[in-house]
């Protein structure tokens, strides 16, 4: 099995694709946004502006497909799935975007609490999902608006045992670039959220006896400003199927 974040990256490249939340342990994982560049100020200020959903790792200059996150990556083939959108539709779903890349792209890269699962499972913390991917859930926060891009707060959902709260807030307030501290614990109709058994994204939770739902901001946050904010053209990665790059866990702790 693949255990760094190239030879993950790779095997994206060649044509395997699922979710990405246990890959390449120890390396940060990111969320991708890709809009033409008379929307990259609207975006990029959204993104200043809602920090715990959007926390900024690189932005690319117009039409670059690589990253120094990782210096042998295409951001057009090494991801899992992309999502393609027109005006705020959801148009296709592919392993390769290369035939619909533009020139004009600007590729924004935020942070995903994918990356502090290991630390979190390493910590003793249970892994509650059936699959690999996390529940993830539209909420009724609206996040601070930028010129034409607005939208609402998403969320990711972990349950975790009473005992181990203050373990779980500990580690994750000190990786602030993976979404940090939880913005909520304990009842989800306090965010909006009627089921948690149906997720708007991902795999429902396991959720055992003794076990509390603890909140993240998540950066799926940006693709429900696609919807809200319908830029005539958007790619994203599918939720769940997160750009691994080689920046190394260790690095990220504050």
């Amino acid at each position: 099995m693949p255990e760094t974040a190239a030879e993950v990256r790779a095997g994206f490249r060649s044509g395997v694709s699922g979710p990405t939340s246990g890959l390449a342990p120890g390396f940060r994982q990111a969320n991708l946004l890709v809009v033409p560049a008379d929307w990259a100020y609207d975006v990029l200020l959204f993104t200043h502006r809602n920090p715990d959903p959007c926390p900024v790792l690189d932005v690319t200059d117009t039409g670059s497909r690589h990253t120094p996150l990782a210096h042998d990556a295409d951001l057009r083939t090494d991801l899992p799935l992309y999502r393609v959108w027109r005006d705020g539709r959801l148009v296709d779903e592919p392993t390769d975007i290369t035939d619909v890349w533009r020139e004009d792209s600007v590729t924004f890269l935020t942070g995903c609490s994918f990356t502090f699962d290991s630390a979190l499972t390493s910590a003793g913390l249970p892994w509650r999902y059936p699959g690999r991917n996390v529940a993830m859930y539209v909420t009724n926060r609206e996040c601070r608006p930028a010129g034409r891009f607005h939208g609402p707060l998403v969320v990711s959902m972990r349950p975790v045992p009473s005992a181990l709260i203050g373990t779980a807030f500990r580690i994750t307030t000190l990786m602030p670039t993976s979404h940090g501290a939880p913005i909520h614990l304990g009842d989800p109709g306090e965010l909006g959220i009627r089921d948690l058994s149906k997720p708007d994204f991902g795999d429902a939770a396991d959720i055992q006896p003794g076990d509390l739902p603890m909140f993240w901001a998540c950066g799926v946050t940006l693709q429900a400003a696609v919807v809200a904010s319908r830029p005539p053209f958007a790619i994203t990665h599918a939720p769940g199927h997160m750009f691994i790059t080689d920046v190394r866990e260790p690095q990220v702790a504050v």
